[in-house]
């Protein structure tokens, strides 16, 4: 009687899991979520494009090692926290106020601590290029602001990704107009910098208003130094993990520029640019899945299995239709774009753009390795990535510059995000299953073309 109970349980929570109003939450939320990335996808990249042009591959090769460097520093402000919190928040969600309190602590002093880091870094590298330096000190008082991103955290765990978007979406609008007009009037580099700051402050203050008008309570955020040290516990490997992937991302740029100089940063950026804007699509399905997938393992393994694995199938087959057309039309679209004096960014974006699948699928058993408890694992195939990459670009950069480091990019994402996977027991499985994700789309191709070899020599 007891074991049927439990059954019939067992099946109600499963069906539950798989109700409409489920589904149409998740769809909602990632329907939020593209909303969000295409408009900044196409209003961003249209400004960008006209920053690219009116700044020239010098001074925007400053611009993107700027950023690029801060990148790097901020995945210290960031603790490592994002997927582990939201979990926490959907396992535990009246425990939300202490969890959020502590969190936004200990990012604001990990910001603190990398902007001070950041701008120390730079003066040394850089002792005679005060633009550079003050672009990075600029740039980087954004990871303070930053901290904030806390209530995003909230908002994921809920499935609620329309209060982000609208909040992020207006900062980020206004500061695109407000691009334009400092091109219409001849403005330096560093006010576009400053104009960078100012979208992540209005972002933070307008984050703030709509967590307010969600129903949350700032007041209600409390500290634990218990809950600090088991954040830390989960998050430092994630750190490492995180800080290593924003190394093999970023790298190649900081790299190119002590290398090649900053015109040849320029360059690069502009075919990443138009590779690196799609990476929202893996990022957005994933972190709206994510609620529901450390659900369904408490649940039924097998139905948490299918779901990764579909997770995987998607993402393979969105960025191989996104690839190929791309890769195929890489010179005459880099030049249609950014116009003729970026022209050899075309080689690298047709190399650079069949890493985003990679970074895709890295996304996706991202996922599955906090759920699973293997952040470690995750830390250790990322540093992996992290130290193929600048092996590689010590290479190639001074043999092929940009191209060269397209290369680096594309083989370090490969084996960070899949080939890893075959280097330790516990993970064959999850490799097992990006290996059909990945020859998924292989198989149906062979399977149409000896159709139609097979019809043709049917009709002779």
């Amino acid at each position: 009687m007891l074991l049927k109970s439990a059954h019939q349980l067992r099946h109600a929570l499963k069906m539950r899991l798989m109700s409409s109003p489920g589904v149409r939450r998740i769809l909602s939320n990632t329907g939020w979520l593209f909303i969000d990335r295409i408009v900044r996808m196409g209003l961003g990249l249209l400004v960008g494009l006209w920053v690219a042009r009116y700044l020239g591959p010098e001074q925007f090769g400053i611009f993107n090692y700027a950023t690029a460097f801060i990148t790097i520093f901020s995945v210290i402000a960031s603790m490592g926290l994002e997927t582990s919190v939201v979990r926490d928040l959907v396992r535990n969600p009246e425990n939300a106020p202490e969890i959020l309190g502590t969190t936004f602590v200990l990012r604001l002093l990990g910001a603190v601590t990398a902007y001070g880091a950041a701008c120390a870094t730079i003066w040394i590298m850089h002792p005679q290029d005060p633009v550079t330096v003050w672009a990075v000190a600029i740039l980087g008082a954004g990871m303070i602001f930053q901290a904030t991103d806390t209530i995003d955290l909230w908002f994921q765990a809920k499935v609620r990704a329309k209060f982000t978007v609208i909040a992020k979406s207006a900062a980020f609008f206004a500061l695109s107009l407000a691009k334009v007009a400092l091109i219409l009037n001849g403005a330096p580099l560093l006010a576009f910098v400053w104009a960078g700051l100012t979208e992540l402050a209005l972002g933070m203050a307008a984050l703030c208003l709509s967590y307010h008008i969600a129903g949350g309570e700032f007041r209600a955020w409390r500290f634990s130094t218990a809950q600090a040290i088991a954040q830390l516990k989960d998050g430092w490997p994630l750190v490492l993990s995180a800080f290593s992937v924003i190394i093999y991302m970023k790298i190649d740029q900081v790299m190119l520029g002590g290398m090649r100089g900053n015109a040849e940063v320029g360059i690069y950026s502009a075919a990443v640019r138009l590779s690196e804007v799609w990476y929202f699509i893996p990022t957005a399905i994933a972190t709206s899945v994510y609620p529901t997938i450390v659900a369904s393992k408490e649940v039924d393994e097998g139905l948490y299995l299918n779901r990764i694995q579909m997770l995987y199938d998607y993402t393979v087959w969105i960025f191989l239709i996104i690839a190929a057309p791309i890769s195929l039309l890489s010179g005459p679209l880099v030049t249609l774009l950014f116009g003729p004096d970026y022209r050899e960014a075309g080689i690298i974006l047709a190399i650079h753009i069949w890493s985003s699948i990679f970074v895709s699928l890295g996304v996706a058993r991202g996922k599955w390795l906090v759920t699973e408890g293997l952040m470690r694992f995750a830390m250790l195939t990322q540093m992996m990535g992290c130290i193929s990459n600048i092996l590689l670009n010590l290479l190639l950069i001074p043999k092929m510059g940009g191209t060269g480091a397209a290369i680096a990019t594309l083989i370090s994402y490969a084996i960070a995000s899949y080939l890893s996977c075959f280097f330790h027991p516990k993970t064959w499985h999850a490799g097992r299953m990006l290996t059909l994700a990945l020859v998924a789309p292989v198989r149906v191709l062979s399977t149409v073309t000896s159709r139609k070899k097979g019809g043709h020599g049917l009709g002779q």
